[in-house]
């Protein structure tokens, strides 16, 4: 399974765009996968930063690239 540094580094190369761990935990979500909790989060049924929807595709293109989801 890829790392959030491995995607954030896709998203960077493909893009020049940074991504936030937060919005990567966000779009694994909404796909089905299980993000990692992160220790600081305050609670687990609200973000604080969700993912902005014009991120999203091109998260969710890295993630196809690195054969986390189809």
């Amino acid at each position: 399974m890829a790392t959030y540094e491995q995607i954030r580094s896709d998203v960077r190369s493909s893009t020049g765009k940074t991504m936030q761990n937060c919005w990567i935990a966000h779009v694994k979500e909404l796909n089905g996968l299980a993000p990692k909790a992160a220790a600081n989060r305050k609670s687990l049924n609200e973000r604080v930063k969700p993912c902005p929807d014009n991120m999203r595709p091109l998260i969710e293109a890295s993630m196809r690239r690195l054969g986390l989801i189809k």
